[in-house]
């Protein structure tokens, strides 16, 4: 039986990977809403090194070890690039997973929780929240060289370790459902957010759509690009790890930029209150849009590039829809840290949506503006 939302000895579980040296302390590591995560300090020689150590949330990933098949493929393959390419710091620019003492690439406890560790990133940082559209560039960047360089890599086809993560239809459906079987008795106080998803069904089919005519090609994707999952140079500010892979897997490339453009725009924290402090920044947006095209453009389709801009209504739409449905079903998928978390943070997605509405006609132009071919200048002969 595994063993949920307790305390771990963390100490203990580090004895068991390849980490020399001698155990100093450890600490909670982000905010996600998933997994536990840690950062472990050992001594080495007088030294202090750290390490990322996380146990995998098996209630949402329930078949860890394709969460780590998938992890280790996608590493390796990056990691080979980049030894291609005779990058210096290596293990700054990829994830590296530390093998146990047994030689496995993740450990599984008495509980049975499977634990994973890397090398922890120095002199970096992930950003929760981002004013500087320098900074959102280059999470854009960053995010489109990682779907560029998964572009060739070598078959088979990745696994899903959530199926239809994104998929807006099986998510307004799976919505519906909690809706009709109303398991916390919350519905009736919920109404109105209820009738306003339902208000905008029609959005959720249009890329699925596209997918099945042949327009939409399914690409190797992150699927969780928020703007902390990519580590900054303290220094050079450049973009250069992206973190939290667990949900790499086949997926549409406009997922990972509609992500992009809800979790960098948004004008608050996603669990606001006051409603009237969320807006979609539109500055951000025209920032992302240069920095994921600098590095995807090469690959991209035009229906891919057309459909950027909706992309950000569509993912923050359904990920709106996935907070509700969690509170409607008693907050059993994402941490909550208050009662009515999950409705709040629903509202706040909500508020986007609309911020993103009223702003369209702006967010084309900009994308027209930089997808136009440059032109060239006449050369005298």
């Amino acid at each position: 039986m595994l063993i949920m939302n307790t305390v771990h000895d963390v100490a203990e579980i580090t004895s068991h990977f390849q980490m020399p040296g001698d155990y100093i302390s450890h600490r909670p590591c982000g905010n996600g809403h998933i997994n536990d995560t840690f950062v472990a300090a050992f001594s080495q020689g007088g030294n202090r090194v750290r390490y990322i150590v996380q146990r995998i949330n098996q209630l949402v990933f329930r078949q860890p070890e394709v969460v780590m098949d998938n992890i280790i493929r996608v590493t390796t393959h990056l990691a080979d690039k980049l030894r291609l390419a005779n990058e210096p710091e290596l293990h700054r620019r990829v994830l590296t997973l530390i093998p146990c003492r047994n030689g496995n690439l993740w450990h599984c406890d008495d509980a049975g929780n499977h634990w994973r560790a890397y090398i922890y990133i120095e002199g970096a940082s992930a950003h929760d929240h981002v004013d500087s559209p320098v900074l959102a560039r280059e999470a854009a960047r960053s995010f489109g060289g990682f779907q560029k360089a998964l572009v060739d890599l070598p078959g088979p086809r990745l696994r899903d370790t959530i199926p239809n993560f994104h998929n807006a239809r099986v998510r307004f459906n799976t919505f519906q459902e909690a809706v009709n079987n109303d398991a916390a008795g919350r519905v009736a106080a919920c109404r109105q957010d209820i009738d306003w998803i339902m208000e905008r069904e029609e959005m959720v089919d249009v890329l699925l759509d596209l997918h099945e005519r042949g327009d939409l090609p399914e690409r190797i994707t992150h699927n969780d690009t928020k703007i902390n999952n990519v580590m900054i140079d303290n220094v050079s500010g450049e973009g250069i790890c992206i973190m939290d892979l667990d949900t790499v897997m086949p997926g549409f490339a406009l997922y990972d930029f509609g992500d992009l453009i809800r979790t960098t725009t948004i004008s608050c924290a996603e669990d606001e209150r006051d409603l009237n402090r969320v807006q979609m920044r539109l500055p951000l947006y025209e920032a992302l849009v240069s920095g994921y095209l600098s590095s995807a453009n090469d690959f991209l389709t035009d229906c891919e590039r057309e459909h950027l801009g909706f992309s950000g209504k569509l993912i923050t739409f359904t990920i709106g829809m996935r907070f509700l449905t969690d509170h409607l079903n008693g907050d059993t998928y994402f941490k909550i840290h208050r009662p009515n978390h999950n409705l709040e943070r629903f509202r706040v997605q909500a508020k986007m949506v609309e911020s993103i509405e009223e702003q369209e006609d702006a967010m084309a132009e900009a994308l027209e503006q930089a997808t136009k071919p440059r032109r060239r200048h006449a050369v005298r002969v």
